[in-house]
């Protein structure tokens, strides 16, 4: 866990127990890292750098609304990146940029996630088992194994854009599965 991310994630406690200076305190420090990582998103993405500001905001807003969504047990950074991805994905779609964002231009600015695993090795193998063989295939080669998705298309025998759509699918089953064991 960064340092970072154990501030922030103080900060939030007390600012969800009541204290304004540390939210104040907690926020201004998203901002600042978050700034950068926004901006190079927008701008490969063919958009002008003065839309990330907007962006932050909106990142921020979002964080100010859904910050009782936050598990207080866990840090703070994994829940960020998750909200600074999804809200610049939208701002560049609305504002008409490719909406292909790599996770990398956001998630890079802020802190790594927690060293303690989410989920047991011996669960994630039997969930794994439970997918279709293509769905498994591309979770195990993208989500597991690290392997980019030109390197693990052409290791399946089969397109970005099939390997994106199986990821997708594959992931959207886990996610119920552990929601539904929850």
């Amino acid at each position: 866990m960064s340092r970072d991310d154990d501030d922030w994630s103080r900060l939030m406690r007390l600012a969800m127990a009541g204290d304004g200076a540390a939210y104040d305190r907690c926020l201004r420090g998203m901002a600042v890292r978050l700034r950068g990582g926004v901006r190079r998103a927008i701008m490969r993405a063919g958009l002008a750098a003065s839309d990330a500001e907007d962006v932050v905001q909106e990142i921020l807003l979002a964080v100010h609304l859904k910050r009782h969504t936050w598990d207080a047990a866990r840090p703070i950074g994994p829940w960020l990146a998750a909200i600074a991805r999804h809200k610049t994905i939208d701002a560049i779609r609305r504002r008409g940029g490719r909406a292909g964002v790599p996770l990398d231009d956001v998630v890079d600015t802020l802190p790594a996630p927690s060293e303690e695993p989410a989920i047991r090795e011996t669960e994630l193998v039997r969930a794994l088992e439970r997918l279709p063989a293509g769905e498994r295939a591309a979770v195990t080669a993208i989500a597991v194994d690290g392997a980019s998705f030109s390197d693990a298309a052409r290791k399946l025998g089969t397109s970005e854009g099939a390997l994106r759509v199986a990821l997708h699918r594959g992931l959207a089953r886990l996610g119920r599965t552990a929601h539904e064991r929850t």
